[in-house]
């Protein structure tokens, strides 16, 4: 009986040399969200003031909530890959890991400090900080749409959604400053992972399947949601220069 070589060559590229050896680290899935996430934040913090861009900012506001939903079913029915569990144990050696940078810092020297694992845990609690924060970020957010605050008087409500939406929007940079830093450190793109899901290095794949489709479908829902939206807004979601964000507003100008 044939059994399958132990060891097979890279594929030759077009050149006919031999391609780099990757693995795959990220799912389609994990990176689809990931990027949907960042666009919806953006989108519903630059059109966070102004009437005009209310409906806009209310559309992206419950494709969050959606996206956070997806990501924590996910995370607790997906792949082992996916897991929130597995952020949650990152953090857990946190404290392991401060000791071992005090130790070394003592000793004046930064040799045995593992700085891949101090990579993974700031990356870990980013993700975790921003899939906490958006909770309470969506649900100041709803309250304020709906009134809430009304029912205690003044703006509390509004002001616990701006604090909140400033709180993800510093994590957010936090996170892009230390993918820059790193990239600039190492000479390599750590984005990557999220663009492609393979980072370059032989080895087995992390990830065993892409679910390039369960992407797709997100991709699809997203989509359909925003068009929704926007057919059903009187206005669309991006109201010409000059009209009125709402018929309310309309007509109470005109009783003025």
């Amino acid at each position: 009986m044939q059994t399958a070589p132990a060891f097979q060559p890279a594929a030759a590229g077009p050149s006919g040399t031999c391609a780099a050896p990757q693995r795959l680290v990220t799912d389609a899935p994990t990176r689809m969200f990931h990027w949907l996430f960042a666009l919806s934040f953006v989108g519903a913090y630059l059109s966070a003031e102004g009437e005009r861009w209310r409906a806009l900012h209310v559309t992206l506001g419950y494709t969050l909530a959606g996206l956070l939903a997806f990501r924590v079913l996910y995370g607790l029915f997906g792949p082992r890959h996916a897991s929130l569990g597995l952020l949650l144990r990152k953090l857990v050696s946190a404290p392991m890991w401060l000791r071992s940078v005090a130790q070394a810092i003592s000793r004046r020297t930064t040799h045995g400090i593992n700085w891949r694992q101090g990579q993974n845990l700031l990356m870990a609690l980013a993700v975790v900080a921003l899939l906490v924060m958006v909770v309470p970020l969506t649900l100041s957010g709803y309250g304020t749409y709906n009134g809430w605050g009304d029912f205690l008087g003044g703006d509390w409500l509004e002001d616990v959604h701006e604090f909140f939406g400033n709180a993800v929007l510093a994590v957010v940079l936090g996170h892009i400053a230390l993918i820059v830093g790193l990239s600039v450190m190492r000479r390599k793109n750590q984005a990557r992972p999220m663009l492609t899901g393979r980072i370059d290095g032989a080895g087995p794949d992390l990830v065993k399947r892409n679910h390039a489709r369960l992407a797709a479908l997100l991709l699809i829902a997203v989509v359909a949601f925003v068009g929704l939206e926007w057919q059903q807004s009187p206005n669309g979601l991006i109201p010409a220069q000059g009209t009125a964000p709402f018929p309310s507003d309309r007509h109470r100008d005109d009783d003025d």
